[in-house]
């Protein structure tokens, strides 16, 4: 495992594993910022297919901290530097799982919401809270709230403050999976494995269409459609992907593709 000041990562099999190590409740800052995109990045340029965000503290993070307001200048100042953090955790080339545990709260839903799919432990909370100190959420939350479970929900999320289970959220399609805290992180690391096994173009050109779509509509996608489907087109992994179904059957097929 590879330590940085507030993030360690290291590469399991072809899953990327960035944990969260910052005590003692990884309260984001702008070192924490620019580590996690340093280990994406380290973790894609060793080759993983899937990354897995954890961590290993009490809590997956409680929200940011907020004695860095005076002197930061991702989180509340500078447009460019937020746009490009964003980007970098949303847009990273590989799927990623985010594995929650205890509070994740304001900032720290944020970073769960720049995630593909996001599976959380049954005793864990979450709660967009900043209204409560008199702020709004400052790393997207709102929007990527409104996203995922329609406008009416996230201005209750984020108007009221309160902290949720992870149930209602399951429920309100803002997360995919709620498991056992015992289960967590097999659950968490069989969806990542699953995820890095694939057939990687497709699941690239997958997650490009949703972005897009997400972020500028269904037209938006549509116009990148012919573009993507001649980017799976010449895959290695699609010709594999079409030998291994037909030769084996869908429930056994296997791509471990390029």
């Amino acid at each position: 495992m590879k330590r940085m000041t507030t993030v360690n990562y290291e590469i399991d099999g072809k899953v990327g594993v960035v944990t969260l190590a910052k005590p003692p409740h990884n309260l984001i800052d702008d070192a924490l910022i620019e580590d996690l995109i340093a280990a994406y990045r380290a973790v894609v340029a060793d080759g993983c297919r899937a990354i897995l965000l954890r961590s290993s503290m009490r809590h997956f993070c409680a929200g940011a901290e907020i004695q860095s307001f005076g002197t930061t200048t991702l989180i509340h100042t500078d447009r460019s530097k937020f746009k490009a953090a964003l980007q970098s955790l949303e847009d990273v080339p590989v799927p990623t799982v985010a594995a929650l545990n205890g509070g994740v709260l304001g900032g720290g839903l944020e970073l769960a919401l720049t995630c593909d799919m996001i599976i959380a432990a049954d005793t864990a909370f979450l709660g967009q809270v900043e209204v409560t100190v008199g702020l709004l959420p400052l790393l997207g939350g709102t929007q990527r709230l409104a996203q995922r479970a329609g406008a009416a929900r996230a201005k209750e999320i984020a108007m009221l403050g309160r902290r949720h289970t992870p149930q209602a959220f399951e429920r309100w399609g803002i997360i995919n999976l709620v498991v056992s805290e015992a289960e967590l992180g097999s659950a968490s690391m069989t969806w990542a494995r699953q995820l890095a096994a694939g057939p990687t173009e497709v699941i690239k050109g997958i997650k490009l269409q949703a972005n897009l779509a997400a972020r500028w509509g269904i037209e938006a996608a549509d116009e990148r459609q012919v573009e993507i489907n001649d980017m799976i087109w010449k895959a290695k992994d699609r010709q594999r992907g079409f030998d291994a179904f037909f030769s084996t059957g869908p429930a056994t097929a296997v791509f471990e593709g390029d």
